[in-house]
């Protein structure tokens, strides 16, 4: 833990030390490695699963734990979420990519004890405007949060940022997202999942302080059009109620003294 002047009784996003994220963000580029290994194997025709083989073989032979196996009883190494899923969906031999699909791939690693979280969306070949613009507007949403991880913000500043970066977005592509309810980011460590929880909408300048050390998992998720959802009978999977596309973008985030450190590149 480090020790800030002037923080004292003021609450802040728990912090690391600089040698606690470099072992963040060895964890960090081994979930990336994995990423990018199941985005070059996600031609038409590969099975969700097969994708869910190809990153838990990257991290265990980067000596990792995949973070998402077990937890909570889920059956797998990513979260595979194509077209209609935002999040959380299960990894299958029956899920088929096609041509045109839309995939969100979430994925954590473990490495000596510390976790890293992070989520991309592609296109399995080329993807109509529409999808690209819903990509690329839930990606610049998660860099407008990440430029908001630097010291004496709050976390409802980090928030605020994701809000207007959609709203930006919603200008530069001329179309409406829907910012979806109920999900955002949190903290993270030594557990995946930690205090507090990261809204991706609201109000700035409230929450527990930002300090160097600091660390966040941002990570938006935007739709074509509703922000409401439903999960599926399997507990896991959740889709938009009006089967309208979704995207999820994610990275893991320290604050540091010379701004933000991106901890899953």
């Amino acid at each position: 833990m480090v020790s800030i002047p002037g923080l004292r009784g003021r609450k802040v996003v728990p912090q690391r030390s600089p040698g606690e994220l470099d072992a963040m963000a060895v964890a960090g580029a081994l979930v990336a490695r994995a990423l990018r290994a199941v985005q070059q194997a996600a031609v038409p025709g590969a099975s969700t699963l097969d994708l869910d083989r190809v990153a838990e073989s990257v991290i265990r032979d980067g000596g990792g734990i995949p973070s998402f196996l077990g937890y909570h009883g889920y059956p797998a190494s990513i979260c595979s979420s194509v077209n209609d899923r935002v999040v959380h969906g299960i990894p299958s031999t029956s899920d088929v990519l096609a041509s045109g699909d839309l995939v969100s791939i979430d994925c954590g690693a473990i490495v000596d004890g510390w976790h890293g979280d992070s989520a991309v969306t592609f296109g399995v070949g080329p993807l109509i405007p529409a999808d690209e613009f819903l990509s690329a507007a839930t990606r610049e949403s998660m860099e407008a949060g990440i430029a908001a991880m630097v010291p004496g913000n709050k976390l409802g500043d980090v928030s605020h940022a994701i809000e207007s970066g959609t709203r930006a977005a919603e200008r530069k592509y001329d179309r409406k997202f829907g910012i979806v309810a109920g999900y955002g980011g949190h903290g993270i460590g030594r557990q995946m999942h930690m205090d507090p929880f990261l809204p991706n909408e609201g109000p700035p300048g409230r929450g527990p302080l930002l300090a160097p050390g600091s660390v966040l998992a941002i990570e938006p998720m935007l739709t074509l059009g509703t922000t409401a959802t439903r999960t599926l009978d399997d507990d896991w999977t959740v889709v938009t109620t009006d089967g309208s596309r979704a995207a999820h973008w994610e990275h893991t985030v320290a604050v540091t003294d010379d701004g933000p450190r991106i901890l899953t590149l």
